[in-house]
């Protein structure tokens, strides 16, 4: 199942259940509500706690890359991030706030 954020300011952001419920509850939403919005007045602290959340997961990054001073590649496999999941979410937010628009899933 896919869980798609909406807004009329930018295209949609899709991602697969587990991921999208991830970032439903760093926004402060219940995951198990299948429809929902983040009204305009909840967009500047939705957009901090994603970027918080952006934060932690770089500094967990870094805290687990090896401390050789070399910057190697992940291995094949190595997976998304969440950082790299939630960058899609914080411009949609963003450009949602720029709009004065509310962002939905679900509907």
């Amino acid at each position: 199942m896919l869980i798609v954020f909406k807004s009329p300011a930018s295209g949609d952001v899709i991602m697969f259940e587990k991921n999208g419920k991830e970032m439903l509850g760093v926004l402060g939403k219940d995951p198990a509500d299948a429809t929902g919005i983040v009204t305009v007045e909840q967009l500047p602290g939705a957009i901090a706690a994603v970027r918080a959340a952006i934060d932690a997961d770089k500094a967990r990054q870094a805290a687990a890359r090896p401390d050789d001073g070399a910057d190697e590649a992940k291995p094949a496999g190595g997976g998304v991030s969440f950082f790299q999941r939630a960058v899609p979410l914080l411009d949609l937010l963003e450009r949602s706030l720029a709009d004065k628009v509310p962002v939905t899933w679900g509907v």
